[in-house]
């Protein structure tokens, strides 16, 4: 079993940063692929990013690439996503994800380990 927890939300202003952290214990993930995925109030949990096991291949969604970075450091086991240049349309519990693979996927269901999720909302 792998637990995942994030931490690193909060309340910022639009153009603010934020780096969240997702720390796993349990178990080691660094075979694994990790991923970040959202949910916004009224709507469904959208994917963010994903990093491969060793950290060299990322991929984003369309909507935050070139503003989030996705990273990871296999000796603390933990993952995280910088949050740079925030909108007020990137605001939702961010979730932490650990797919027992090493193929990079955008879908939920590849995953099979979920953290608790980390408020993030940005005012304007």
């Amino acid at each position: 079993q792998v637990q995942l927890v994030e931490t690193g939300g909060g309340v910022v202003q639009t153009g603010d940063s934020l780096r969240l952290s997702c720390a796993a214990s349990g178990r080691t993930v660094s075979a694994y692929a990790m991923a970040w995925f959202r949910q916004a109030p009224g709507n469904e949990r959208e994917f963010v990013a994903v990093i491969n096991w060793s950290g060299s291949v990322t991929y984003y969604a369309d909507s935050v690439k070139g503003r989030f970075t996705i990273s990871r450091d296999n000796a603390k086991n933990t993952v995280y996503l910088q949050l740079s240049s925030l909108k007020p349309e990137d605001t939702a519990v961010y979730y932490c994800a650990a797919a027992i693979t090493t193929l990079l996927s955008t879908r939920e269901s590849r995953y099979s380990y979920w953290g608790q999720g980390t408020q993030v909302t940005v005012s304007s």
